[in-house]
């Protein structure tokens, strides 16, 4: 009797059961615990022979990959067929990367939760849903979209919101990737330093990565540069013209590296570019201390009128400082030299980016300033650099000028055009970098974000070569327009914590969109090199812990070559909303070995200039130019015009100390000593020759 009765409840209870899947079909709904193929039926065990092929490493598996234990295509043929079937419209593109995916999604018949991946309550809502595509988790969703866009244009008709609301799924039932990956011990998953760590998913995968907040309540940060000592610090540049540190533990220093706000002017309305522009250190940094900045203005250095004559709305100018011998993380401000200063008319495409090629040679990008041929015409006084590329060498001796022309520029001889010039041609500049890897091996990469014409929004890429024009000369990449934002230059990354980013130029625009370009061999001439864009993809605050949020304003590079980000949700520059990020890949370790570095403590300024040339400047060769008034090796003898006369000595420019009966500026009048008078002029006599003896003295010990 007992057997009975447990036979008759384990019939109702399966009965039941069975009344839950026939309601799945009425209303879409089941059990997550009960897992069904696409047509009702149960995933099967595959078999240990199966397992085998899988660890045999056959080629074509892509479905049993994914799903190595539990599957609804138990046999290989039946995966194949899956992959290979001709009705799915949509899974056809002669990209890699968006294939990748496309044969990945095809495999979503193969998941043991196949019937609710593909039937949904909410299908009464979408009428238009492919057949073949299954509800996608909102991440892979986001890294599908950005992916396949580009070669897939019937599949994606609304942007990322509204393609994601109606393909992915928000909830916590079963969506597509649903399967996890086992991260191999040893290794962490993320950059999160103490936070909780988590595992890798199936999120992260191909071009998902993390950004890190490294810095916030910074006022409209442009820039992020290191200064190559080796201390790993990183230098943040806000428009108003303050320079910030952040030592290699990345905490902030209270003090300034460099304010000279009151030197800068910088806008407030969107579209202003005015402001700091720019901060190069000097290869040689460690030893001479020299750095450069270029920033807009309208205040004189020194009352001295140094820009061009005629209207003009600010100056561009780029000047050179020395860092204190006192102290490794300030300028010393009372060291600076004009390098040049730059008429302009208008506020946007004012370019100003400073940077340093492998030889040592200064690049100094500008913008066109949206100026005209009528402006050209009309205006007195505007320079010839606009929308160029100019190139000095600041390793000179000369005392007369802060800058020498190299003998190779393509202008050097020229009566056209100034010998500044590199190359011409530029619109709107964005950011510049040089290729750090081909630096190393001893030819120049610089690439250039710019916009493709003076009144478009469209974007290119350029390579910066010797004597090109490119109002005419092809870009290396032309960009999709990105809604009337600007682009944004970034790096080529050659960092060490990111094996798949390697060798990936990283860039952005304005409206906070990250893209990366990555070469890639043509099909028809392996030899030839070509230029694929395509999103970066960020994965959430929940799988990152931080989330890029706002416009993207500029990138940065450390010592070791990780890529920065440089973001404000605000235009206004007295808004302390903008934040430094680091890109960061969730699939790396922590701290991989090949990036462990000793950190440098930064040192004090100790070159024989700096310590003996008190009145004058060190040029970054180390030679002492006096300053007015003096003269000699190193700036310590005055000098007096007209000379003293009579036996003075000349003891401060154009001030004699006169001997005893003689006065007047040169020591030209004869006075009679009176008697009581001897005795001092006794002292006299002889502090005029011992300062005569000490003078000789130095002179002869230099």
């Amino acid at each position: 009797m007992k057997h009975l009765q447990f036979v008759l409840v384990l019939a109702v209870a399966v009965n039941l059961w069975e009344c839950g899947d026939a309601k799945f079909g009425e209303r879409g709904e089941i059990s997550p615990r009960r897992r069904r193929c696409y047509d009702g039926s149960l995933p099967k065990r595959l078999k240990k022979r199966e397992r085998k092929v899988l660890l045999d490493g056959s080629s074509g598996e892509v479905c049993h990959r994914l799903y190595p234990r539990v599957s609804c295509c138990p046999t290989r043929r039946a995966a194949y067929q899956i992959l290979h079937r001709r009705d799915a419209r949509i899974f056809s593109t002669n990209n890699t990367e968006c294939g990748r995916l496309l044969e990945e999604i095809k495999c979503a018949h193969c998941s043991p939760n196949a019937q609710v991946l593909f039937h949904s309550s909410d299908m009464d809502k979408m009428p238009h849903r492919e057949p073949d595509l299954p509800l996608l988790c909102q991440d892979f969703c986001r890294e599908f979209y950005y992916t396949c866009r580009g070669h897939i244009p019937e599949l994606f008709q609304a942007d990322v919101d509204e393609f994601c609301q109606y393909y992915g799924r928000r909830d916590a039932s079963p969506c597509f990737p649903d399967f996890q990956r086992k991260q191999p011990q040893g290794q962490d998953s993320n950059y999160l330093g103490d936070e909780k760590i988590e595992d890798i998913s199936r999120k992260h995968k191909h071009n998902c990565y993390c950004v890190q907040e490294v810095l916030s309540g910074l006022r409209q940060p442009v820039a992020m540069v290191h200064c190559g000592d080796g201390s790993q610090r990183l230098f943040v540049l806000e428009r108003e013209g303050i320079v910030r540190i952040l030592n290699h533990d990345l905490e902030l220093i209270k003090e300034p590296f460099l304010d000279i706000h009151k030197l800068v002017q910088s806008g407030l309305k969107g579209g202003d570019e005015r402001g700091l522009l720019s901060l190069a250190f000097h290869p040689n940094y460690k030893k001479n201390g020299k750095l450069y900045v270029s920033y807009t203005t309208n205040t004189t250095i020194h009352k001295i009128e140094r820009w061009a004559i005629g209207p003009h709305d600010h100056i561009l100018r780029v000047v050179e400082y020395t860092v204190s011998r006192k102290n490794p993380n300030q300028v010393d401000t009372r060291t600076v030299r004009v390098l040049m200063e730059v008429a302009e008319l208008h506020r946007k495409h004012l370019g100003g980016q400073l940077l340093f090629s492998p030889d040592g040679l200064l690049h100094i990008i500008l913008g066109d300033g949206m100026i005209t041929l009528d402006d050209m015409e009309e205006m007195d006084g505007l320079s010839d650099f606009t929308g160029s590329v100019l190139r000095v060498d600041v390793d000179t001796d000369t005392c007369t000028s802060a800058y020498s022309i190299p003998l190779n520029n393509p202008y050097f001889n020229s009566t056209n055009q100034p010998p500044e010039i590199f190359a011409h041609g530029l619109h709107d500049p964005g950011r510049c970098a040089v290729d750090r890897l081909q630096s190393e091996n001893g030819s120049l990469l610089i690439l250039c974000t710019d916009a493709s014409g003076k009144n478009t929004s469209a974007g290119r890429i350029l390579e910066i070569t010797k004597g090109k024009d490119y109002e005419n000369e092809p870009s290396v990449y032309d960009l999709q327009s990105t809604g009337g934002a600007p682009p944004v230059g970034g790096f080529i990354y050659r960092g060490c914590q990111s094996r798949r980013l390697y060798g990936n130029y990283v860039f952005g625009d304005k409206n906070g969109n990250l893209r990366i370009l990555q070469k890639t061999t043509s099909s028809t001439l392996e030899s030839e090199e070509q230029w694929q864009e395509k999103a970066l993809c960020l994965g959430s605050a929940g799988s990152c812990g931080s989330l890029l949020v706002g416009h993207i304003l500029g990138f940065g590079e450390d010592e070791l070559g990780e890529v920065y980000i440089l973001a404000s949700s605000k235009s206004l520059a007295q808004s302390h909303s903008g934040k430094l990020y680091k890109l960061v890949d969730p699939k790396r370790p922590h701290a991989p070995k090949e990036c462990q570095r000793p950190v440098e403590p930064p040192e004090l300024l100790m070159t024989a200039c700096s310590r003996h040339c008190k009145n004058g400047h060190c040029t970054p060769t180390g030679k002492c130019c006096c300053s007015p008034g003096w003269e000699g090796p190193l700036c310590r003898v005055a000098k007096c015009e007209p000379v003293c006369r009579n036996g003075g000595v000349c003891m401060e420019p154009s001030k004699c100390l006169c001997k005893s009966g003689y006065s007047g500026p040169q020591c030209e009048k004869s006075e009679q000593g009176m008697p009581n008078d001897q005795e001092k002029d006794g002292i006299m006599d002889h502090i005029i020759d011992m300062t005569s003896y000490l003078l000789d003295l130095t002179s002869y010990i230099v």
